[in-house]
């Protein structure tokens, strides 16, 4: 896991992904315990995204992990990667399929890196929910 700090605002942790990487089947069910573990019952959690490419269908494991997501009731923003690698249209299509495969997403948002396209909407999303999350402790 690696930890940011974001300004004064937040802090952000990034979990082990187990889509594309090759790895063993347990060293994979390793990353599992762990994600499963620092997710549950963390209550300063505000958010959780989830990081799919968008060139993909969702995979096994994205769909164990909305599963799980929503059956935990855990807030998640998902992030379609890779929007440069494929036409405008394509993306427009891949969002719609991404908010019909997960309809308890917050935000469903395509991204580009390179051209940076996206990012700042979901930057917003982000301190969107980490302000609600504020709010909620505050007055509960």
């Amino acid at each position: 896991m690696n930890f940011f700090r974001v300004g004064n605002e937040m802090y952000l942790t990034d979990l082990p992904g187990y889509g594309f990487a090759r790895v063993s089947e347990s060293v994979r069910r390793g990353w599992e315990r762990l994600v499963t573990s620092y997710l549950v019952g963390r209550e300063p959690l505000a958010l959780c995204v989830f990081i799919v490419d968008a060139r993909h269908p969702p995979m096994e494991g994205d769909e164990r992990l909305r599963e799980w997501l929503d059956h935990e009731g855990l807030p998640y923003r998902i992030v379609a990667t890779k929007a440069d690698k494929i036409g405008k249209g394509e993306v427009v299509r891949k969002v719609a399929a991404l908010q019909t495969w997960a309809p308890a997403a917050r935000q469903v948002a395509a991204v580009s890196a390179p051209e940076g396209r996206g990012i700042d909407a979901l930057w917003k999303g982000i301190r969107e929910s980490a302000a609600e999350w504020r709010v909620r402790r505050t007055e509960g």
